[in-house]
């Protein structure tokens, strides 16, 4: 998604502002003149039945409260709290828009490839941390408690049940930070069965960083549990391990130099299917010999999160324990 090429003239020729507008559940505008709308703002959600205006003509809107305006891209990027680029990649994933060719940079002579690289921004490689934060997450939604996930869990990665307006309205949303512990994102679980089952923001780049790291990485020892997925490491992280989620089956090499960088021991805990131990097998040979690896066999058909306490204690306290007297023997 990061290297998508997105045409922001074809998104806003195509997509129509009424359209995005009922997608978000905006209704009861009323016409005040042949091609206008005006009613409450659905970005600020003010009092004023008056404030917020929609232009049909010209597919754009303002509001005379809090000052918003623009086209749907900007629209889309006000309700999401996200850049407009975001905006329109996500419009263009779920409208019909025709798709061109990106423009090719122009060079000057004897330049490198490095440039056409480079056309769409100097920041497009990295997650930006976000300039906002979700307001009125429940983290004691039910859901949770049916996952095992404790209160004080919940508060502490600010996980829970967003009511707010946009994509991730009704689903659990999930914090996700960068090495530093900036929050970079939201993951959005659905609970209905509405596909995706996690939504993440266009543009979003997983193999760039490990859920969790900055948390495990603060905790004393050498050694970390990797899993698949985020309720997978909060188990992990309510049993007492440090743990680190990789959001998938996949260890980019980013991410195995979080890993290698910060810790001597990876411990490969992922789902106990075909997929999670042939993935597991597979990142214990991509780091082999670059640091202490040990897979560790989930039951048959079950994942991570699905064990309780005791359980997970049964199959890595032995582990632990005896790699903490290693580290003591050796000054570690």
């Amino acid at each position: 998604m990061a290297n998508q090429w997105v045409d922001f003239r074809a998104v806003k020729a195509a997509v129509n502002l009424t359209e995005v507008l009922r997608y978000y559940g905006v209704d009861g505008l009323r016409s005040c003149r042949r091609d206008q709308l005006e009613g409450r703002c659905p970005i600020h959600r003010g009092g004023r039945a008056d404030a917020f205006h929609v232009s049909l003509s010209k597919n754009a809107f303002q509001c005379f409260a809090c000052q918003a305006r623009g086209n749907v891209l900007d629209f889309v990027a006000a309700m999401e709290r996200c850049s407009v680029r975001q905006a329109a990649c996500w419009l263009a994933q779920r409208f019909p828009v025709a798709v061109s060719e990106p423009p090719i940079p122009a060079q000057r002579p004897g330049a490198t490839s490095q440039a056409t690289g480079n056309w769409l921004g100097k920041n497009e490689g990295s997650n930006q941390p976000l300039s906002f934060t979700l307001r009125g997450v429940d983290g004691s939604h039910p859901y949770l408690r049916r996952r095992g996930i404790l209160p004080e869990t919940a508060a502490l990665f600010g996980v829970g049940l967003y009511a707010g307006r946009g994509l991730l309205s009704g689903r659990v949303v999930i914090p996700i930070h960068n090495r530093e512990g900036s929050l970079v994102a939201y993951a959005g679980r659905s609970l209905d069965g509405v596909a995706p089952k996690y939504r993440l923001p266009a543009g979003f780049l997983k193999s760039k960083l490990l859920f969790n790291f900055h948390r495990a990485a603060a905790m004393e020892g050498s050694a970390v549990v990797v899993v698949e997925g985020y309720f997978d490491c909060l188990k992990m992280h309510q049993a007492g391990f440090p743990s680190v989620a990789l959001m998938g089956v996949v260890l980019s090499e980013v991410q195995a130099g979080l890993l290698l960088e910060r810790f001597r021991r990876v411990i490969l805990m992922l789902d106990g299917d075909d997929a999670g131990r042939s993935a597991g097998l597979k990142i214990a040979a991509q780091v082999a010999g670059r640091c202490f690896v040990q897979l560790v066999n989930v039951s048959d058909g079950k994942q991570p999160d699905q064990l309780d306490k005791e359980e997970i204690a049964a199959l890595l306290d032995g582990l632990f324990n005896k790699r903490r007297a290693e580290d003591v023997d050796r000054g570690g």
